[in-house]
């Protein structure tokens, strides 16, 4: 541990990294900086090189459960318990949208990647989606500086009732396809195990991979046409895409419920528990 940011009462739910602008190379002077949500429904934003909190912003009324940046950096996306999800801007502290759409079930993903102006049929250069344990994926088109957001599409995905003596159900998860633009891939309880990759394009299903269990965390790799897959059996998958030979690997002594590529798609973190794991990926 190089750096501890300050501690706070309040538990630390999720956090995310604030990405650098495309092609710019940060000057010395910059700050590298991670926002993370609380269980009292606030945001926060700190400086790692500083080691301070620099920004506290109180959008939820609930505990949060994910959070994110825009593509650019200039809004931060946040989720909670009770399904709401908050716009918030960096620059005022203030929330600019608050979104009802996944009210009552919390939400369990959000994440945003860049698009081509008017691509899919929306304005603005951003796509993102939120998914919630009620496995329902939103999709929506955003162009911040002009304050619209506009729902592109709603997924709703069936199971069967959950079985008798299963205290949570495996988390709804959702990704946007790095190899295959207006794609994304969601993983989640259903009727079957599998993971289906569904075009925004077409309104359908493509595709389906099946799975040896019901995933518990999810990450595609943003380099290479494969993802990893992670079990409630103490499982890690390599899943080719879209088809090819799995490799599984056995190492962790949970449930592996983070899977997390980094952006060269060369190694990927995998954490249980007790343990977090940093593979190699020289082939990818």
């Amino acid at each position: 541990v190089t750096r501890s940011l300050p501690i706070s009462l309040q538990s630390c739910q999720c956090l995310a990294w604030k990405p650098r602008p495309v092609g710019v190379w940060p000057r010395p002077s910059e700050s590298q900086h991670v926002v993370a949500g609380y269980s009292d429904g606030t945001v926060r934003v700190f400086s790692v090189s500083r080691t301070e909190m620099e920004l506290k912003m109180h959008p939820h009324a609930a505990a949060l459960t994910a959070v994110t940046y825009s593509t650019d950096g200039e809004m931060i996306l946040s989720g909670s318990k009770d399904g709401i999800v908050a716009v918030s801007s960096p620059r005022t502290g203030m929330t600019i949208h608050l979104l009802a759409d996944h009210k009552g079930s919390p939400i369990t993903v959000l994440q945003c990647t860049r698009k081509q102006y008017h691509e899919l049929g929306v304005e603005g250069g951003e796509l993102w989606l939120a998914a919630s344990s009620d496995r329902r994926v939103s999709v929506w088109g955003s162009d911040w500086l002009q304050d619209k957001c506009e729902l592109l599409d709603w997924l709703s995905f069936p199971a069967p009732a959950g079985p008798e003596g299963l205290d949570s159900l495996p988390p709804s998860l959702a990704a946007f396809c790095p190899w295959e633009h207006g794609v994304l891939v969601y993983v989640g309880f259903g009727l079957q195990k599998e993971a289906l990759f569904y075009s925004l394009r077409k309104k359908q299903v493509l595709r389906k991979i099946s799975l040896p269990a019901f995933a518990t965390s999810l990450s595609l790799s943003p380099a290479a046409p494969f993802m990893a897959l992670g079990f409630g059996d103490r499982l890690l998958r390599l899943q080719p895409c879209p088809a090819g030979t799995p490799q599984d690997y056995a190492g962790h002594d949970d449930t592996v419920h983070l899977c997390r590529f980094a952006p060269s798609g060369r190694r990927l973190l995998t954490a249980s528990h007790s343990a977090v794991l940093v593979w190699e990926l020289p082939g990818a």
